[in-house]
């Protein structure tokens, strides 16, 4: 790739990833489970199973964890990494322009045909230099995929979702690269694949096959695919990379860790709903175009076209394989939608492996021209999106003011106070018009314009507006834990003082606070279960006590739980406040008092009932 495609490209990702990267906290509540599992690897040298909060982590493999790990192992943590965010989301980012940079790749050196659909008379494959339109292709549909509003959330979080797209995205790619150039360094698509098991367990290899599958039929040439990709031996390095792991947490875990990484997180996660993420059949189908807007038209014209005549209606010879980029985006793009479709558990982050697939299909679209009836509608579509962002933006001030979080009163004012809504209308409305100036003489421009001019939205607003929601929602939940960290120990009492955190559940705080934290809802049976886990929980960094051993707790409570008629009459010290948040130490006999009454009362403690999900 030359340097005037990866080091512009190199910069757009720089300011969309990794631009005040740790200028926020951790987002409640999953990233700060990733964050304090990873942090605990490094600080206690055990690097075989994720541990949060005293308990094992089973939710994914330990491929995310081992990456954010080696930031917290990195000296210098209070000065570069005060937040801890750093370090957690610096493997989302970098997988992020990784994908960027393979993307913009892979067009540069097999520059595709406008319709490689037509296949009657496929045009030959050049053997030239890739020429300027190439470089326009190999930039657009880079920023195709950085600007998806999916990858800039899912980018900039401490997730393994955007590791799972990147490793996916080289999978994938490579395999198609292996197909056009059979001579290369075929491993590579099972090296990649072994590694993204690592990173989120078997959907990898489904994914791979259902792509390569539809790919081969589309195409016709599965015995071809077959061929050149050496499945057979390739699956065999993908099962040498990611088993060894697999087999010794089942070896240390036993079956703990089977049924709740392969029972719970992964077959029943397609079978049946978990954590209330139940969604109609067709959930993907408006997540499809939201993750791709304002160009969502061009991704749905470049779908139908890399779809192309299906293979019953086809009299020709399949592409040639250097031609058939937009097909294989094409089945990549539908294997994510059929197999997330039939999964009974639906989220926006699963899409996520679909964005570079739309990435190629929206720049092949702008290449296709004005020319057509199609393209013309697509490309009206688009401006007209964009032109209808700017105007949403610009309308801030009317529909601000119905955001009502509990958590955040003030909000809306403070972002209208902000006016960055203005300045993401501003991005938008330029980019609109320009595009629409270009649209005729010359669209692939047109869209890599629009693409530029929509870039400076994500620095100027969306980074502060995210910065605003950190200063509002997360920064009263550290305050609390800078308290709790700051307390002397109570005098005579024999053991730490346990924490615990009522009614608003906030992982955040175990994270800042660095200890075991008791988390509990706001009901009367929460109140008899913290009651109970006082005395017989046991957690790594945490014994149960009795009450003489330990008489008081610390308990971080929200001003609406706090307001319930059995959290009340319990004679707390309050030690401090922040927001919507107090931090109380109870007299444990005053709670003992009140589990009492309420157990006299007919309410029960449920804390031992089965979870499948416990921190």
């Amino acid at each position: 790739m030359p340097l005037q495609l990866w080091l512009p490209l190199l910069a757009c990702g720089l300011v969309l990833f990794l631009w005040r990267l740790g200028s926020s906290g951790l987002v409640d509540e999953t990233p700060p489970l990733f964050a304090a599992s990873a942090r605990a690897m490094a600080e206690t040298g055990d690097w075989l199973i994720p541990r949060v909060n005293g308990l094992p982590r089973y939710d994914k493999p330990p491929l995310v964890y081992w990456l954010m790990g080696l930031g917290y192992l990195l000296p210098g943590q209070d000065l570069w990494n005060p937040l801890g965010t750093w370090a957690a989301r610096l493997p989302s980012a970098l997988s992020s322009i990784a994908v960027m940079l393979l993307l913009a790749d892979t067009l540069w050196r097999w520059p595709q045909a406008p319709w490689p659909s037509s296949v009657d008379k496929p045009e030959p494959a050049s053997s030239a230099p890739p020429v300027p339109s190439a470089l326009t292709a190999a930039f657009t549909a880079a920023l195709a995929f950085a600007l998806s509003p999916l990858v800039l959330l899912w980018g900039r979080i401490a997730v393994s979702d955007a590791l799972l797209c990147g490793l996916m995205s080289a999978t994938l790619l490579l395999s198609w690269r292996t197909y056009v150039a059979p001579r290369g360094a075929w491993w590579l698509t099972w090296l990649m694949l072994g590694l993204a098991v690592l990173s989120k367990g078997p959907v990898a290899v489904v994914l791979l096959g259902l792509a390569l599958l539809g790919f081969g039929w589309l195409q016709g040439d599965l015995a071809g695919l077959w061929r050149r990709l050496r499945p057979l031996r390739g699956l065999t390095l993908t099962a040498l990379v990611a088993l060894p792991w697999y087999g010794a947490a089942l070896l240390v875990e036993g079956e703990a860790f089977w049924n709740s990484f392969f029972g719970y997180h992964n077959l029943q996660r397609f079978s049946v709903v978990v954590n209330n993420h139940l969604q109609p059949w067709w959930f993907f189908l408006p997540v499809l175009v939201v993750a791709s807007l304002p160009v969502t038209p061009l991704l749905l014209l470049g779908l139908v076209r890399g779809v192309g005549p299906l293979p019953w209606r086809r009299r020709a010879q399949p592409l040639p394989p250097e031609q058939s980029l937009t097909r294989f985006a094409a089945c990549w793009l539908l294997a994510v939608l059929v197999f997330f479709t039939a999964a009974a558990t639906k989220l926006p982050s699963y899409w996520l492996p679909a964005t570079p697939a739309a990435a190629l299909l929206i720049a092949q679209a702008a290449q296709a021209g004005w020319g057509g009836r199609a393209q013309r509608l697509a490309w009206s579509a688009t401006l007209a999106l964009t032109l209808l962002l700017a105007a949403v933006f610009l309308a801030g001030p009317l529909w601000v003011p119905a955001i009502n979080d509990p958590e955040l009163p003030t909000l809306p004012a403070e972002i209208l106070a902000s006016r960055r809504l203005l300045i993401a209308a501003a991005c938008f409305a330029l980019a609109g018009g320009l595009a629409w100036f270009l649209r005729r003489r010359r669209p692939p421009m047109a869209l890599l314009v629009l693409q530029l001019a929509i870039l400076p939205f994500v620095p100027l607003a969306i980074t502060p507006l995210w910065e605003l929601g950190d200063r509002l929602r997360g920064q009263p939940v550290r305050r609390m834990a800078e308290l709790v960290r700051a307390l002397p120990p109570p005098s005579g009492q024999g053991l730490p003082e346990p924490l615990a955190m009522v009614g608003i559940l906030k992982p955040s705080l175990h994270y800042y606070a660095r200890q075991v934290v008791l988390y509990e809802g706001q009901s009367q049976a929460a109140l008899l279960n913290l009651n109970e886990r006082l005395r017989l929980e046991h957690r790594a960094g945490q014994e149960p006590s009795r009450p003489r051993q330990a008489p008081t707790v610390l308990v971080v409570i929200d001003q609406g739980t706090a307001r319930l008629p059995h959290w009340q009459g319990l004679e707390p010290q309050e030690l401090g406040s922040d927001g919507l948040y107090r931090l109380w130490r109870l007299q444990r006999s005053q709670l003992q008092r009140r589990s009492a009454e309420l157990y006299a009362a007919g309410e029960r403690p449920n804390w031992q009932d089965p979870r499948p999900e416990r921190y």
